[in-house]
């Protein structure tokens, strides 16, 4: 049986961010076929990249089409297993190439949901995808962290850099996070958090000190090329940066530098992922969550918006907000 629903539709690009809102409207869902499931949506992030696909930022997104990566929510159709279970997943093709989750519903495969790990509520579930499954791939493509090693994390108190530094810490490793002013680590780890102000500290200098001139294992560089040459000076020997976003795409480039500390770059983008291989990241994850050493991100109740207001959650996404957006489809 085939349902009806309420969606966020995008039907154009939008020339600007004050042009872009989505309209709600009356959608008819496919029937979920073999491998599928229909999944009733109680909460879905919103996400830096949904909005910036609603802007045409994403060469490959469609429209018209319903946006929304992260989602958390029930199964209403589907392999026996999953009936009835509270579910949550995130994506790279959901919103951008095909329809996605800033809806009532959505049917999507089986093998894209994972079930919500135990004293996580729903809502906090849905804002776990795109921030942890970024952090979480960039390890797996790099090298997952391990004790003795330090990770650091430029752009710490993002929601990336507050998932890798508490993925980093969760495996062991020494932390230090890089802030652009005087601020304390704004999130949960499960060990203490080194700090250093970028705005008053030469970061590699201040990096070399914590680790007795060694450098770090692993920078995980969430804001790309404003922090591109301290994190490259911050490197150990065989250090590894992970790369994720740009400013400006072109930067300075010491190739000596690079060959001779025998470094490697890794570049990640979560958009390559599909809703299976998003969902294969999360359930890494869900041990950690289980165990209390992963804690998902607070979920303010003024970050709780009706689809009828998506405008305004969408636009202080990319607004000054710090709090991890939610649409709740169900909120009068």
């Amino acid at each position: 049986m085939s349902v009806t629903t309420r969606a966020l539709r995008l039907h154009a690009k939008a020339a600007d961010l004050a042009s872009v809102r989505p309209v709600a409207e009356t959608v008819r869902l496919p029937v979920p076929g073999p491998g599928e499931v229909l999944v009733e949506i109680r909460a879905a992030a919103v996400n830096p990249s949904d909005v910036k696909a609603a802007l045409g930022l994403m060469p490959y997104a469609v429209f018209p089409r319903t946006p929304g990566r992260d989602f958390a929510g029930i199964v209403l159709q589907g392999p026996p297993e999953l009936m009835g279970q509270t579910v949550f997943g995130s994506s790279g093709d959901l919103g951008i190439r095909r329809d996605g989750t800033h809806a009532g519903h959505l049917v999507l495969e089986a093998a894209a949901v994972v079930p919500k790990p135990q004293g996580v509520s729903t809502e906090e579930a849905a804002g776990i995808g795109v921030p942890f499954v970024t952090a979480m791939e960039g390890f797996r493509r790099a090298g997952l962290p391990k004790p003795g090693e330090t990770v650091l994390v430029m752009g710490v108190n993002g929601k990336v850099g507050q998932a890798a530094a508490q993925i980093a810490s969760w495996r062991g490793a020494d932390v230090v996070g890089v802030v652009r002013k005087a601020e304390p680590y704004a999130g949960h780890a499960s060990s203490p958090v080194a700090i250093v102000d970028s705005s008053g500290q030469d970061v590699a200098v201040a990096v070399k000190a914590l680790t007795g001139g060694k450098g770090a294992d692993i920078v995980f560089n969430t804001v790309g090329d404003p922090y591109f040459q301290a994190a490259h000076q911050s490197l150990a020997k065989l250090g590894r940066q992970i790369l994720i976003a740009a400013i400006k795409p072109v930067v300075e480039f010491n190739i000596f530098e690079f060959y001779r500390g025998r470094h490697t770059y890794v570049g990640i983008d979560t958009l390559a992922l599909s809703s299976v291989e998003s969902a294969q990241v999360l359930g890494e994850l869900v041990p950690g969550f289980a165990q209390g050493a992963l804690k998902p991100f607070p979920i303010a109740q003024e970050a709780r918006y009706r689809l009828a207001d998506a405008t305004h959650a969408y636009a202080n996404v990319l607004g000054s907000s710090r709090d991890r957006i939610l649409l709740i489809p169900d909120l009068e």
